[in-house]
């Protein structure tokens, strides 16, 4: 039996690209030059570590400090009068009983925080707190200038995009602020506004991120991108439900876990400058987990835990 003369060249030819594929994955640094990193987030606050005190608190953020968090997740709003507030979600009930959106009133119109908050990523847990005012992003920076921080939009408002590049380029933290979205369409007009922050990846560049990656030509492209935030997989179902569905849940969990947790993966974008950060873990094992995979840091709602893990474990964390 004579093999074809297609597969005659076909065959050698793609396993030549397999192994040149392998060789520049494992060796990334000979193609591509790595980006240099302003900070190392090791540990992070998510919504400024609203497990232990009320999210995005000038108390949460005092908090997380004392446990030597290395950078702060906030979220974004704009109120009435044009003030950069941080707020995770546009209608403040779930924060303060009280049924108005942030756009829909001024600052000092903004009603205080409930006594207790649930912990979004710890169902069945509340954090509490004596601080339950709303801050503005401009007094974070003015006490805190060289505190690396995220920040989040979670909207395609051009008004509160193009502030927040401005307060972040008055007080000098243009490498040491993340700009972060989910959507692609938000991250566009980020970037537009101020081009010299680094950014994170959003979910559909993260989507072509894992093709190129089994399709063997991540190797061969540019990464603009210098933060790959995500969630773990192995929180899905547990602590975190993106679909109201339990079937959904442990599907998304057994497929996500299967394309996104591969070692080889995390180490190529590692060796390039990209920092690899899994959100949001709030127990041991999925700290062991996240950082036996590679990753530079955590994202958690309890950066003491996250900080006596490290301080623990110090050796392991390192290694990875």
């Amino acid at each position: 039996m004579t093999m074809s003369p297609l597969l005659y060249y076909a065959l050698p030819t793609l396993g030549g690209y397999v192994m040149l594929s392998i060789f520049f994955l494992r060796r990334p640094r000979l193609l591509h030059t790595p980006w240099a990193p302003a900070f190392l987030p090791r540990l992070g606050a998510h919504r400024a570590g609203s497990g232990e005190r009320l999210e995005h608190t000038i108390e949460a953020m005092e908090n997380s400090m004392a446990q030597r968090s290395d950078f702060l997740e906030l979220d974004c709003q704009l109120t009435q009068d044009g003030v950069v507030v941080l707020s995770h979600d546009e209608n403040l009930s779930r924060q303060s009983g009280v049924n108005r959106d942030v756009s829909s009133l001024d600052f000092e119109e903004l009603p205080l925080y409930k006594e207790e908050l649930e912990v979004y990523f710890s169902p069945g847990h509340f954090a509490h707190g004596s601080d339950r005012r709303m801050v503005s992003l401009e007094d974070v920076f003015r006490r805190f200038p060289r505190m690396p921080m995220s920040v989040e939009v979670k909207k395609g408002n051009e008004e509160l995009i193009n502030k927040i590049a401005g307060l972040v380029r008055h007080f000098d933290r243009n490498e040491i602020t993340i700009w972060a979205s989910e959507k692609s369409s938000i991250m566009k007009k980020c970037r537009a506004a101020n081009p010299e922050m680094p950014f994170a990846f959003t979910i559909t560049r993260g989507l072509w991120l894992v093709l190129l990656y089994y399709l063997g030509l991540l190797p061969f492209v540019h990464i603009p991108e210098r933060f790959f935030i995500c969630f773990l997989p192995t929180i899905i179902n547990r602590t975190y439900f993106p679909f109201p569905c339990s079937g959904l849940n442990k599907l998304a969990a057994m497929v996500s876990k299967w394309l996104i947790m591969r070692k080889s993966l995390i180490q190529h974008l590692e060796q390039r400058g990209v920092q690899v950060i899994f959100w949001c873990l709030n127990e041991e094992s999925d700290f062991e987990a996240a950082y036996s995979l590679g990753a530079t840091g955590v994202m958690t709602d309890y950066p003491t835990a996250l900080r006596h893990y490290l301080d623990n474990h110090r050796g392991s964390a390192q290694a990875s």
